[in-house]
């Protein structure tokens, strides 16, 4: 049987089971909807209290409203603050709480065939504004048919779907495969960069990782590798190349004190490995997978390494130096697809060695550069004020007050 058979054979599969998905949700439309009901889901559930999602249920709960609000997530053993209900992510969970709640927030897919309600809202927050890696349609020949059907499916069911600037509402119908209403709210995750960075969240996190108050931090947060495939479902990563020494001992020279690393898994990842695979370890690498959001790490990082991550066009509103790390860029546009961006255009300086990431840093020019970040974000449109979470609470207690 050749791939195409397989790949056939594999849809076919999905739509039997999100057919049946679908019936086994309007059977549980006996359950009567709960108008104070507020369900949340990051990464599928393989992620907790974190991303978009995470900041506009602190929002809600700023607000005291007594909201219910059930959170799905696949480890239960994940810490969420009082007044937020986990609830393991089993199906009957999961089609219960959906079913019977007024709102849904998520940043990732909904299972192929979940059922939703006419007097339901569901916002679709996504997990990346701007990016480097292509999604949707702009992947082209490499977007498989179940990830146009699954992309599509809860694409419908979405009323809302935010945005931070005109570049992403501009592109996501072939993004996305969103034709809806699109709220530019600016992102929520981001709100923390400009509400906290340099009070309690730069200190407490220090404090936290037993790191010395004075002392800077270098987040590597590559993606991941894999992810939607024809027949099969998988996210992978293999053993970093980066060389740490080399990275902290050039990190001191250009710009003193003393430096510690923060080594960060994509999310996906994360809910599979418990480290990240390491050649060389060290006292001042610390590996920050296993925290449930990465921004909270960011808004205390000082410099962040990235190769593909939408983290890059987070850290510029902080804003902090971002040095690309790509080696294995021509063997990644040909898996995934031509990237969004031109890299070698963008004011992210990059480099596909060691040696090429050293004089990176060494000739940083931080004037240019914060020049460079203003011109982008004025050019594209970008939206962030810090008030991102408010302007979707307000959304969501808008449309449950007028219920």
């Amino acid at each position: 049987m050749d791939k195409k058979q397989d790949e056939a054979l594999y849809i076919i599969e999905r739509k039997i089971k999100a057919y049946i998905t679908n019936l086994f949700c309007r059977c549980f439309y006996i359950f009567p909807l709960q108008k104070n009901k507020i369900v949340f889901t990051t990464f599928e559930g393989n992620g907790g209290y974190a991303c978009q999602p995470r900041y506009i249920a602190e929002e809600l709960l700023k607000r005291n409203h007594n909201y219910e609000i059930v959170w799905l997530v696949n480890n239960i053993d994940r810490q969420f603050p009082n007044g937020i209900h986990k609830v393991k992510n089993t199906i009957g969970n999961r089609l219960y709480h959906l079913t019977s709640a007024k709102v849904w927030i998520d940043n990732s897919r909904k299972t192929y065939g979940t059922a939703k309600r006419k007097d339901q809202l569901y916002i679709q927050t996504w997990h990346a504004m701007i990016e480097f890696k292509p999604v949707g349609k702009f992947r082209g020949k490499l977007f498989p048919k179940i990830a146009h059907l699954v992309s599509e499916y809860d694409s419908n069911l979405a009323d809302y779907v935010i945005s931070n600037s005109e570049w992403c509402t501009n592109i996501y119908p072939e993004m996305l495969l969103y034709n809806g209403d699109v709220l530019k709210t600016g992102s929520p995750r981001c709100d923390i960069f400009l509400d906290e960075r340099k009070t309690a969240i730069y200190k407490r996190i220090r404090q936290d990782y037993n790191i010395p108050q004075e002392a800077n931090i270098v987040m590597y947060a590559p993606t991941f590798r894999g992810g939607s495939q024809k027949v099969s479902r998988q996210v992978f990563v293999e053993t970093p190349t980066l060389n740490f020494d080399k990275l902290l001992q050039s990190l001191k020279k250009k710009f003193g004190g003393d430096w510690y690393v923060f080594l960060r898994l994509h999310p996906q990842l994360a809910a599979q490995m418990k480290n990240m695979p390491l050649s060389e370890v060290a006292e001042n690498i610390i590996d920050v997978s296993q925290a449930d959001d990465m921004n909270e790490l960011l808004a205390a990082t000082d410099v962040l390494i990235t190769d593909y991550s939408s983290a890059a066009f987070d850290a510029i509103i902080i804003p902090i130096p971002v040095f690309l790390y790509c080696n294995d860029l021509k063997d990644y546009e040909s898996d995934r697809g031509k990237l969004m961006w031109n890299l070698r255009e963008l004011f992210f300086p990059l480099a596909e060695t060691n040696d090429e990431l050293v004089q990176n840093i060494q000739i940083f020019d931080s004037k240019k550069y914060l020049d460079d970040v203003n011109k982008f974000n004025a050019e594209n449109g970008v939206l962030e004020d810090g008030k991102a979470s408010s302007r979707i609470a307000d959304v969501i207690d808008n449309f449950i007050n007028e219920s």
